[in-house]
């Protein structure tokens, strides 16, 4: 196999460059296992909120994140709790799912286990099996929260193992690299859609349903302690956008995703001599800019969906300029890429 294109700096750490399926499977395997804990606790919450407002809305808005509308309708047609937690839980036609994203994830791994601990492969080959064991019953409304939370825990399980045993070298920035990529993803997504479909009318604004909808967000985005701890005032749209975009305490803001992103490309580069990088430093720089010269009022008055859109098209091209700078478009493609889930969001591995 190739390896990265790049030289090591005089003095440097010495290590050889990293082999280029390893950098692409490391990345993959991050987006996959975040991806999950998103996707585990949007249903949970949907369940949640929908269960206790007594109506079916609001499972739509799951298919609309994941931008797999058609694929769905086709499939389903009408967007139930029993068609939307079977199509994203167990469904392996589905590459969407969570069973397909965990096989997908496992599949990384095991190209990596030269560079993976023990303890993280165990970990993630128990967490397949798991899940590729999960059937009808598993998902039925009497059993579908208590999935989610051991879908959530052994993700953060997982990222707990990842954080204590990977480690310290290229293999990991580039993990970095697609937890923040996907984090970042997922909540613009999050926010595009919620904001649109969860906004009430001018005279429900305020109202109980109005403050219920905007928890049912933060919750989606695991943000609700941390926003009821430092933001004041009442939980209005704007306040829970602004969280979500711009706080830097928050580790799965906006800013903090693309922080780190910066962070772990730069040390790419300037620890390692990996110079072909520059093009998606640059493209996560001025995304970090233009993200912190613009209040909240600001983006939402010049237009939310459209800036969401934005950030969401550059980070796709972030992702294409680290695939072109770190692994040759010519290689073939490994067994363990997803299929093609279309353009709209970066669902394959590719």
């Amino acid at each position: 196999m190739n390896p990265v294109m790049a030289d090591l700096p005089p003095g440097g750490i010495g290590m050889p460059n990293l082999l280029s399926r390893y950098a692409e499977c490391t990345i993959w395997l991050a987006r996959y296992m975040e991806r999950i804990e998103n996707l585990a606790r949007l249903v949970d919450v949907t369940e949640t909120f929908v269960r206790a407002r007594s109506t079916t809305s609001g499972w739509m808005s799951i298919v609309q994140i994941n931008a797999d509308d058609e694929r769905f309708i086709e499939r389903h047609g009408t967007a139930s709790e029993e068609n939307v937690v079977g199509f994203y839980v167990i469904d392996r036609e589905n590459p969407n799912s969570i069973v397909s994203i965990a096989h997908a994830a496992r599949e990384n791994a095991r190209a990596l286990r030269p560079l993976i601990s023990t303890e993280m492969w165990m970990h993630l080959n128990m967490f397949t099996n798991a899940v590729s064991a999960l059937g009808p019953a598993d998902i039925r409304a009497s059993n579908l929260s208590a999935l989610c939370a051991r879908l959530k825990q052994d993700c953060q399980t997982h990222h707990g193992i990842t954080e204590g045993t990977f480690y310290r070298d290229q293999a990991w920035l580039f993990y970095l690299i697609g937890r923040s990529l996907e984090r970042a993803d997922q909540i613009t997504r999050l926010i595009d859609i919620k904001y649109h479909t969860l906004l009430p009318s001018v005279a429900g604004v305020g109202s109980e349903v109005d403050i219920g909808q905007w928890a049912a967000v933060l919750r989606s985005a695991a943000a609700y302690h941390a926003f009821r701890r430092t933001v004041a005032g009442d939980m209005t749209p704007s306040h829970v956008v602004g969280f979500l975009l711009k706080n830097d305490g928050f580790p799965r803001s906006l800013s903090t995703s693309l922080s780190q992103l910066y962070w772990a490309v730069g040390h790419l580069r300037t620890d390692y001599g990996l110079k072909n990088g520059y093009a998606a430093a640059e493209r996560v720089e001025e995304l970090r800019a233009t993200l912190a010269e613009q209040t909240v009022k600001d983006i939402i008055l010049r237009g939310l969906h459209e800036f969401l859109d934005w950030v969401q098209r550059e980070l796709h091209l972030v992702h294409e300029d680290i695939a072109r700078a770190f692994w040759p478009a010519a290689m073939p493609a490994p067994p363990h890429r997803a299929p093609d889930a279309g353009t709209s969001q970066d669902q394959s591995q590719s």
